[in-house]
């Protein structure tokens, strides 16, 4: 019975059902809710650096919730239970976290695992490589126009590399596996493959608001309404006018960005007419969904299977004994 009832300091990542956990995290997300007796809940998302778990206050007659929003660093105690095969936290007791705590909310955000000024210099790197004038051009302006803001941008509010550095991070990703795959497809054009690498999600910096912290507040106005698709597009054209590139290049970087989503539903208006357009698509979709992958498979034992991931069709994948052979 003592065993059962001792309180544990864990990261998330290492939660089991069962636990009963006291530790600081941040709130990444928080709504109320009404249950089936229409009482209201907190439903929120918990994160630290290894990870986020969903978490329940089912009673909040004790609880001032105004005190707790989103980007809020919190001292929780709860217990870990399991819901949906999913894990879940259920919180007893939850203050916001006092300057005596001596904790700081920067040590509880995901990052890319790499620094982002070397990123970004591996980009640049690659613009480096870039031979077609206008092409290299274009790139470089948008690119260089964002990087104070590219040191801490996420790639997206919570799906893939949603994490401090993650746009970075995805795209040096994206040009690292095309440059390998150019040495087998020879006939794309290489300057057009980096050049839209580089572009495809640029815009998103002016699609979401992000903090220092990477963590995405909300999306900005003309995000809604538009998408960081058809941003792109817009900033493309317009700093292809203005530096005088050839219009049919413009056109080309467009149409890789504005058809590396593939599908309308997921807001590409066009499937990929060239073929470096449909390699970005595939190089988009193998980073993304690798990521996630990883990010189940860490949070899962040899020889178990991972909670449902929503962005992989809620499969549950397997983490087999067999370890990839790490060559950093």
């Amino acid at each position: 019975m003592e065993e059962q009832n001792k309180i544990e300091e864990k990261r998330i990542q290492d939660f089991q059902v069962g636990d009963r956990i006291q530790n600081f995290f941040i709130i990444k997300a928080l709504e109320i809710r009404k249950n089936k007796n229409n009482k209201d809940y907190a439903n929120l998302i918990l994160g630290d650096q290894s990870g986020e778990i969903n978490a329940k206050i089912w009673d909040l007659n004790n609880v001032d919730i105004s005190l707790y929003q989103e980007n809020v660093l919190i001292k929780v105690r709860g217990r870990v239970t399991e819901w949906q095969s999913q894990l879940q936290f259920n919180i007893e007791k939850i203050r916001r976290a006092k300057e005596e705590d001596g904790v700081f909310i920067r040590d509880f955000v995901q990052s890319a695992p790499y620094d982002s000024k070397w990123m970004y210099q591996e980009i640049v790197n690659y613009l480096d490589k870039i031979e077609n004038q206008d092409i290299r051009m274009i790139a470089e302006y948008i690119l260089e126009s964002k990087k104070e803001k590219l040191m801490y941008f996420p790639a997206a509010k919570s799906n893939h590399h949603a994490i401090r550095g993650g746009l970075l991070y995805h795209t040096l990703t994206m040009l690292r596996a095309g440059e390998k795959l150019l040495e087998v497809y020879t006939s794309l054009n290489k300057d057009l493959l980096f050049g839209g690498v580089i572009l495809h999600d640029m815009a998103k910096i002016e699609e979401m608001d992000a903090n220092e912290l990477g963590i995405v507040n909300d999306y900005q106005v003309e995000g809604k309404l538009l998408g960081h698709i058809i941003q792109g597009i817009k900033q493309i054209n317009q700093v292809g006018n203005e530096l005088g590139a050839d219009a049919e290049i413009i056109m080309l970087l467009e149409h890789m960005v504005l058809s590396h989503h593939y599908e309308p539903e997921f807001g590409s208006p066009k499937k990929p007419l060239i073929p470096e357009a449909e390699l970005l698509h595939y190089l988009d979709i193998i980073d993304a969904r690798l990521y996630d992958m990883n990010t189940a498979l860490s949070n899962t034992k040899k020889g178990e299977f991972s909670e449902k991931v929503w962005t992989l069709d809620n499969r549950r994948l397997y983490r087999a004994y067999l370890e990839s052979i790490d060559k950093e």
